[in-house]
């Protein structure tokens, strides 16, 4: 899918285009074949740096082509979870191509919380042909993303956490195991970017206009932020899947303890009415009460081995 913008210069205002044309912001979103040959024999850039872009597991960095320059930053998105409905955090590569002072174009895998921002024009004073500026807007913004995204990770952590606390269930575990993943990809991909906006601020790459510095050094501590913030959260919830490891094993012992103490109380009315039950002569056997002593001292024989199993903690 190929949309193309240009801001209004006199109002202000995103428009959306048919044509590219100086200033223009193309955004792709899985583009086609077709497309992809279409938007680089137009503008005449390599075909690559669109499919960089398309890979899934291309990670963040700068590349440069004559005056063609491309940005690849990680972006999070929710997704949902094999066949199931529970949804995953992760990221993917959003790719930013800035051709020459002409225009700049966006690609993306699939549509995303940073580009649905700009598209619906929710981020402040934001122009297609202020390209530099753009970049650092979609860093500032990407970094964001991902602290709103941690504190709802933190969330879901605390509700999985309170589940279980009332009772072990797999699909909690499961749940959490799952928002530790997504923490892991989270902060691989804040560390990736933050090479890229270091590299991006020294003015080496790209041209750095007075008004658009401050705004990149802000991108950078957003991003950092987030680094702490997803290791912070990262380290909590490691240390809680330690605890609740335990947690079961420990339980695990007791139930196998329990269930070992109970084998060995049962055992003895078998025992007893075994030995009475051989065909062989037997005490008792000429007792009109033989039948009732052998229940006696079968229960006091349990009662005993119960009593010394109690007192051992082994029926708790």
């Amino acid at each position: 899918m190929v949309n193309i913008y240009n801001t209004d210069i006199d109002s202000g205002k995103l428009n959306k285009v048919k044509e590219i044309e100086k200033g223009a912001w193309i955004n792709l979103v899985h583009p086609s074949e077709s497309e992809i040959n279409n938007i680089c024999s137009e503008l005449n850039i390599s075909d690559n740096f669109i499919k960089y872009a398309l890979d899934y597991d291309e990670q963040a960095r700068i590349d440069q082509e004559e005056d063609t320059i491309l940005f690849i930053l990680d972006v999070p998105i929710i997704e949902k979870n094999g066949n199931t409905d529970a949804t995953q955090y992760t990221t993917m590569p959003l790719g930013i191509i800035i051709v020459r002072d002409f225009a700049i174009i966006t690609v993306s895998l699939k549509e995303n919380i940073v580009i649905n921002q700009f598209v619906n024009e929710k981020i402040k004073n934001f122009h297609t042909y202020k390209k530099t500026r753009f970049l650092f807007q979609m860093m500032y913004y990407n970094a964001s993303c991902f602290l709103t995204y941690l504190k709802r990770i933190n969330k879901e952590t605390e509700v999985a956490e309170s589940v279980l606390k009332a009772s072990m269930k797999n699909k909690e575990l499961l749940k959490l195991l799952s928002l530790e993943k997504s923490l892991v990809y989270f902060t691989t991909s804040l560390k990736s970017n933050e090479l890229v906006m270091e590299k991006s601020a020294k003015g080496k790459i790209l041209k750095l206009y007075e008004e658009d510095e401050d705004l990149i050094e802000d991108a950078i501590i957003e991003n950092q932020q987030a680094i702490e913030m997803s290791q912070i959260y990262s380290n909590i919830l490691n240390g809680t899947m330690d605890a609740y490891s335990s947690i079961i094993s420990n339980n695990l012992n007791g139930v196998m303890k329990l269930l070992t103490s109970l084998t060995i109380i049962l055992s003895i009315p078998t025992m007893i009415a075994s030995f009475w039950g051989m065909n062989v002569p037997v005490p008792f056997q000429n007792n009109i009460f033989g039948f009732w002593i052998t229940c006696g001292i079968a229960i006091i024989l349990t009662l005993i081995i119960t009593w010394i199993l109690k007192i051992k903690h082994l029926l708790s």
